[in-house]
């Protein structure tokens, strides 16, 4: 099992250096400003195949001449985000609105329209402190379904005061406001938005809304945190998803305080995939279940949240939050193989070793009883609420503890098996639409 437990100097550069220049960087209302640093991300673009019939709707974020920030702003995330070390920010440009230095906003994103013409659109919060700095992005509810990371959003943008801060937040509480309307993961034709991005204006309508949120809302951001719950009546501990081989990703991940981190290289189409190739450096934050507010889950993401915002420089407090938690660099899903009623032993967050018993299912019409267990030793980051289910049916997913981390190679070779193979250390969350 591996943590993070590396003083800041031995952070990754540039960012690294993000956090130590601003320590030292000249004050204004207790913040601080950095100097810039080279900070290119070696990520390589990713197309979609053109057997994927999504194929003609999801574009790279290279193809479509996304940049990480809009005109104006720094065209580097985060290292070369803060223009000098002292002196005001400048306005913000953002939804053909001017957001001035020291002030919080509401903005609208209109998303698409309904069969009579009439605009459906979402709020867009927005913070821009006096001071220069990154432009930090939090998104919620890109399924509808999914309520948690809605109110983590409301807390973390209305507790922040602009005149205290350096740089800018902005939040997206209702990203899916179609899909929310209906409690609904999916928007009103049943297409995943999380499968489309970074869009296309000419694609179905799920391409043209992912499109049209890419280039006005994210192309403005530094950094990303795409806030999501478990899927299908199933609930995650809160954690984070990030790909571990982008050092950019990796200092997000440690900004974010008492949060298991889970590697998870991003499929095509999902928002943290796209934004990454634009050079934003991504990361999903996974924390409960869908169609219920939360309130322990909740209140764990807003203080990783706030935990991150300090550790960026861009809010000053004297108390960080919590001790580092686990990294997994693998994890799987345990199957069920009988149908019946579902009953679990084991709950979020539970250390399990190989061959425990995580759960039982029972036949309801014979009372024969059958046992899950392990097949990894490791932690339970995610289960299914108890409830009837069928063979094949995902029941908990385990965080495998491993010596290291995966090389690259690795990362590329299970991916390709994922496709090709069924066996339960392979299980992916992508396929079966279980997350993101």
């Amino acid at each position: 099992m591996t943590y993070f437990h590396r003083p800041l100097t031995d952070l990754p550069v540039p960012l690294a250096a993000i956090v130590l220049l601003l320590a030292g960087g000249a004050a204004l209302a207790g913040e601080t400003a950095i100097d810039p640093a080279d900070n290119t991300l070696n990520v390589n673009p990713v197309t979609t195949n053109v057997s994927d019939p999504n194929s003609s709707e999801v574009q790279t974020a290279t193809d479509i001449g996304v940049s990480p920030a809009a005109a104006g702003e720094p065209e580097v995330p985060l290292a070369d985000a803060v223009a000098a070390a002292a002196g005001l920010a400048e306005p913000m440009y953002l939804l053909n609105t001017r957001v001035w230095p020291g002030r919080s906003q509401r903005l609208s994103w209109s998303a698409t329209e309904l069969f009579e013409g009439v605009p459906v659109s979402t709020p867009v919060l927005v913070v821009n402190g006096t001071l220069p700095g990154p432009t930090l992005c939090l998104t919620a509810a890109v399924h509808g379904d999914e309520l948690n990371g809605i109110e983590m959003v409301r807390r973390v943008m209305h507790d922040l005061a602009p005149e205290k801060v350096a740089g800018a937040v902005i939040g997206i509480p209702i990203v899916n406001v179609q899909g929310f309307r209906r409690g609904s993961r999916y928007l009103p034709d049943r297409r995943d938005l999380n499968r489309y991005f970074p869009g296309s204006p000419i694609g179905s309508a799920a391409a043209r809304i992912a499109y049209s949120f890419f280039t006005e809302v994210i192309a403005h951001c530094s950094a990303l945190i795409d806030l999501h719950t478990g899927s299908f009546e199933r609930v995650n501990l809160p954690q984070i998803r990030a790909d571990l081989r982008n050092p950019d990703v990796v200092t997000l991940t440690q900004g974010l305080g008492s949060m298991v981190v889970l590697h998870s290289t991003p499929t095509a189409g999902t928002l943290r995939h796209a934004a990454t190739l634009a050079g934003i450096p991504t990361v999903t934050l996974e924390a409960g279940g869908p169609s219920q507010l939360e309130l322990n889950e909740v209140k764990h993401g807003v203080k990783g949240i706030e935990t991150l915002i300090n550790k960026l420089g861009m809010v000053k407090k004297n108390r960080l939050w919590g001790a580092p938690e686990p990294v997994y660099y693998r994890s799987s899903w345990v199957r069920a193989d009988n149908g019946g009623i579902l009953l679990a032993d084991v709950s979020l967050g539970s250390t399990v070793r190989e061959g425990d018993r995580l759960g039982t299912i029972t036949d309801p019409m014979n009372n024969a009883r059958t046992d899950l267990r392990s097949p990894f030793s490791g932690r339970i980051i995610g289960m299914a609420r108890n409830q009837v289910v069928m063979p094949g049916f995902a029941a908990f997913h385990v965080g495998i503890q491993t010596a290291e981390a995966p090389s690259v190679e690795d990362d590329e070779a299970d991916e390709a098996d994922m496709v090709l193979s069924d066996a339960p250390s392979l299980s992916s969350d992508y396929l079966d639409g279980m997350s993101e």
